[in-house]
């Protein structure tokens, strides 16, 4: 349903899909200024798929801050609202949240798989967390940290302009095993506007 509805945007806009810029066309540079191409980049990013596969650090480029959390495993998935694949807004980027202004309203959504070794009682115990990010409406409420549809809580904000949905964390330093955390409204895609 949504891709029809987004699809419908893009031809109400004034810019049909085939005047996109994609990455194949061997233009399109990433927020470094590092031409895009299509697979794995040397930090893990593939644009083409919209999936990241390396460590925390990786995604940040090895910055100085992130060191601490050097050996955790990431895996990230993200829709064409988060960020898409193709330049439509003519700017030499991959779009974000095209063809919206910001990111509510726009059904973007990310997942976040992460994984480490943590000690306990001497031994090292694997670890891992999962986390579902939606972006909210515009008309969703802020009330206390949480976003609300209707009277009915979407989620922790995070962001600004987006809500947890779905968390779930393996680990046996914290005493964590399963669902953390888990929407009233939902936790499926669909609901806030896109499908996986």
């Amino acid at each position: 349903m949504f891709t029809v509805l987004f699809l419908g945007m893009w031809s109400g806009s004034g810019l049909a899909a085939d005047t996109c810029v994609t990455i194949q066309d061997g233009t399109l540079v990433n927020s470094a200024n590092e031409l895009l191409t299509t697979g794995y980049d040397q930090w893990g990013y593939n644009y083409q798929a919209r999936i990241f596969n390396g460590t925390y650090c990786d995604a940040y480029r090895n910055a100085a801050w992130c060191q601490p959390y050097v050996d955790v495993e990431l895996l990230m998935k993200w829709n064409d609202a988060w960020l898409s694949n193709r330049d439509c807004d003519t700017d030499g980027l991959l779009d974000r949240h095209y063809p919206y202004t910001g990111y509510k309203g726009s059904g973007a959504w990310l997942t976040n798989h992460q994984a480490g070794k943590v000690e306990v009682n001497g031994k090292l115990r694997k670890w891992t967390y999962f986390v579902k990010i939606v972006a909210v409406e515009p008309t969703d409420i802020l009330n206390n940290g949480y976003f609300f549809r209707d009277g009915v809580e979407i989620g922790p904000a995070i962001w600004g302009s987006f809500a947890i949905i779905e968390e779930v964390s393996n680990d046996p330093s914290l005493g964590q095993h399963g669902i953390q955390y888990k929407s009233p409204l939902g936790p499926g895609f669909g609901i806030y506007g896109d499908n996986p």
